[in-house]
């Protein structure tokens, strides 16, 4: 089997904050708590029980979140109507993806824990990505970067008015 060793994405999941204990720090609750500095942090949507905001290290451009304004650190410590509010939010999340980058495909998935990779493991968040043939190079994987078309900022334009 031959593996393919990513060192540096250690750093970032080892480095991150997310309330993994009461007294750390949560990047999300701050920006939950905040609506005024939307703009800033990147806000796509509010909803009753979730924000849309877009990942500021992104695998691909559109890369959202779809993030509890509960603090909670596990999926079925969430309310019903979160859980619920947080799928409908994600299909409009891919109807808004699929509008503005026309991908050919999707990952939606959440990291449970620091030992599931989670990078902010203290606060449940699901990740919508738009995804293409190819989107994944040697840049990447040996160049230790990432190749994006555009800055957020621009993603941030294309996406805020289709929620």
């Amino acid at each position: 089997m031959d593996r393919l060793w990513s060192p540096w994405r250690y750093k970032y999941i080892s480095a991150a904050g997310g309330g993994d204990k009461p007294d750390d720090p949560c990047v999300f609750c701050p920006i939950a708590a905040d609506p005024a500095s939307d703009d800033k942090n990147f806000v796509l949507h509010r909803a009753r029980h979730n924000f849309v905001l877009l990942n500021l290290y992104p695998y691909t451009s559109g890369h959202l979140m779809i993030v509890p304004y509960e603090h909670a650190a596990d999926l079925d410590a969430v309310a019903k109507e979160t859980t619920d509010e947080m799928m409908d939010l994600a299909k409009r999340a891919q109807a808004a993806l699929r509008e503005a980058y026309r991908p050919e495909g999707f990952n939606l998935g959440m990291n449970l824990g620091r030992a599931a990779g989670a990078g902010v493991a203290g606060h449940v968040h699901l990740h919508v990505l738009p995804r293409w043939a190819g989107d994944s190079n040697y840049m990447t994987t040996v160049g230790e970067t990432r190749v994006l078309p555009e800055d957020l900022q621009m993603t941030c334009e294309r996406l805020r008015g289709k929620f």
